[in-house]
């Protein structure tokens, strides 16, 4: 019962928290943008299929910063706190306890390629987000990894039903090289905007940019904008 009730909780949590940016999530260039850029059948966005400038692969290219940690399940925690009333930890046994999604999605790579219908297992971001209740004031989230990368998007895109801390990708665990045990995704924005190894997610009120948006790449990554360096 009491698990029946958690959920029940985190479901009412995570519509309140779709209704609070329903507006600003619509409006993004990925669900609004009248005259996208691209080619080929719209996406699932509406949006075409492939951004300009973007080259399919069937592969899936590594990238990261050099360096690739190690984190075994039993030492896994992943953080959400910051500018919430109930900040949370969660070890690897509570994180497969949450609700799980199957979802399929693109990935677009801003060093030019994009997969096409990745099929991937995880939870959503907003229900992670919703329950530890964020302030009023929070507008932001800054996604940290275990490398110690870090990345900053708009609370009205994390919330995003698409937008997932996936541990499973074509039906097997997340390799560690793509990111494993668990990463973000974020199907309308390129995918650095998703962190590997991801350790905490930090609510912010004000806008922080994270490492390659402080070297030069877009703060806002939209694909179909061609939205790639500031």
């Amino acid at each position: 019962m009491a698990s029946d009730d958690k959920l029940e909780r985190v479901v009412q949590a995570r519509m309140k928290l779709r209704a609070r940016f329903q507006a600003e999530s619509h409006a993004t260039p990925s669900m609004a943008d009248p005259n996208p850029q691209g080619v080929g059948p719209l996406n699932r966005h509406g949006m075409p299929q492939l951004p300009v400038g973007q080259v399919v692969t069937k592969k899936w290219p590594v990238l990261d910063l050099g360096a690739q940690p190690q984190v075994a399940l039993e030492r896994w925690k992943l953080v959400i706190d910051g500018a919430c009333a109930r900040p949370l930890e969660l070890d690897w046994r509570a994180f497969n306890a949450l609700e799980q999604t199957d979802d399929v999605s693109d990935f677009h790579c801003v060093t030019t390629w994009s997969r096409f219908d990745v099929p991937w297992r995880g939870v959503r971001v907003a229900d992670v987000i919703a329950d530890v209740e964020p302030r009023d004031d929070a507008r932001f989230v800054m996604f940290h990894g275990y490398d110690g990368y870090t990345t900053n998007v708009p609370l009205a895109e994390a919330i995003k039903a698409d937008v997932l801390l996936v541990h499973t990708a074509d039906h097997k665990p997340l390799a560690l090289e793509h990111g494993g045990p668990v990463r973000v995704i974020t199907p309308q924005l390129y995918a650095w905007k998703g962190a590997k190894w991801v350790s905490r997610i930090e609510l912010m009120t004000s806008d922080k940019r994270g490492f390659w948006e402080e070297r030069g790449y877009s703060n806002t990554a939209y694909p179909w904008r061609n939205d790639r360096y500031a």
